[in-house]
């Protein structure tokens, strides 16, 4: 079975009016897949085979040889000396378009080379795992505590047959053996590993690096390091505060998010709906899946860097969007009936930010429904950010 992806149309236009398409995007979501299916008719090559690798390295003008545009060569950053010949080919036909479209799922190591010898020439396209609104609009009876708990990689619902469990088990595997050891030099898997769940339970939180170390026993530049790594690697995401200098008091630390609920679960022992329900983190996991589905939305709107949080000593709005100076409020709540209560910090920072900068506020929960909330907010189906 297979789920259209929302970047499908961009990839298609790229190609059109681009020489050079980088796809980037963490292991299993989907990138060479949706490459082969929009371009049936491109060559392929995978540079995760040793053998390729080891040739676009040491041999890339014999690899390119082999492989003439148009092509789609995957894992391309296990071969970074393949850039600079890449972009002889493609400025020897620089009006071609759409002639090399590479995939990677390690995005320093793709940027840094795209930045050195791609520049100008390249189109630079994120795929995240599937967002609610992917999975609805292919399978319209997942209800939203499943798609929280089975996550976003395509596999699990291409194959529903798959177990999640084995599914998380073989992925943090594969993961931390592969591309862990490769972007660093990490003397302990075992300590990393600690790390990464010790990220989950901090998930929808203030990142505190210190607190961090302290609790895994690293020193705060190991830390540093492999919160980096986290990153680069699309496993969490780093949610930055909106602030103006009317705000003084205002935090200036990120919050961080696992990139992936299915992958969250699976690192806190969540392993069905009813164990979910009952979490004490059920507000943090719930925020996080929320944050997944607003950095879809403003995805698909193009508009980049849109989306903060809002906090000070004392209150915080979970999501501000800043469409073009003006703000859009967001609080995540969990239950199936919003009240006035849960809009006391958006009415806050809506007094705060003055009416002239305000657009409008919600609560994003499980109502089936959208409807009216006291003082001008409303109460939002998370359905209603597709």
């Amino acid at each position: 079975m297979w789920i259209p992806r929302d970047v499908e149309p961009r990839l298609q236009r790229s190609a059109k009016t681009r020489p050079v398409i980088v796809l980037t995007g963490a292991r299993q979501t989907g990138k060479t897949s949706t490459l082969l299916r929009l371009f049936p008719n491109y060559a392929f090559v995978s540079l995760d085979l040793p053998a390729e690798a080891e040739q676009a390295e040491k041999e890339p003008g014999r690899f390119l040889q082999r492989h003439p545009p148009p092509v789609i060569i995957d894992e391309v950053q296990y071969a970074p000396g393949l850039f600079r010949h890449l972009k002889v080919a493609v400025d020897a036909s620089r009006t071609r378009n759409g002639q090399f479209l590479l995939t990677g799922s390690q995005k320093f190591t793709l940027m840094k080379n795209v930045s050195e010898s791609l520049a100008g020439r390249a189109d630079i396209i994120e795929l995240e795992t599937l967002s609610f609104a992917e999975i609805r609009a292919a399978l319209p009876q997942t209800g939203v505590e499943t798609a929280i708990l089975r996550g976003g990689f395509p596999e699990l619902y291409a194959n529903p047959d798959i177990d999640p469990v084995a599914f998380y088990n073989s992925y943090l595997a594969t993961y931390l053996e592969r591309d862990v050891r490769s972007l660093a030099n990490v003397g302990s898997l075992r300590d990393f590993e600690r790390f990464l769940r010790a990220c989950a339970l901090r998930s929808a939180n203030l990142l505190n690096k210190a607190d961090l170390a302290r609790d895994v026993g690293i020193s705060p530049s190991t830390a540093n390091i492999w919160l980096s790594m986290l990153e680069v690697s699309g496993q969490i995401v780093l949610l930055e505060p909106w602030f103006s200098n009317r705000t003084k008091s205002i935090v200036k630390s990120p919050k961080l998010y696992i990139a992936d609920t299915g992958l969250l679960c699976a690192l806190l022992n969540i392993r069905s709906e009813e164990a979910l329900g009952l979490s004490p983190v059920i507000g943090a996991i719930w925020e996080t899946f929320v944050f997944a589905q607003f950095r879809n939305r403003e995805r698909r709107a193009g508009r980049s860097g849109s989306l903060f949080f809002w906090r000070d000593r004392t209150r915080e709005v979970d999501f501000v969007v800043d469409a073009g100076g003006r703000l859009e409020l967001f609080e995540a709540k969990w239950t199936e009936l919003p009240s006035s209560g849960d809009t006391v910090n958006l009415d806050f920072v809506r007094n705060v930010i003055g009416k002239t900068r305000f657009a409008s506020g919600a609560v994003v929960s499980r109502t089936s429904i959208d409807f009216p909330l006291p003082n001008g907010f409303r109460a939002l189906p998370v359905t209603e950010l597709e």
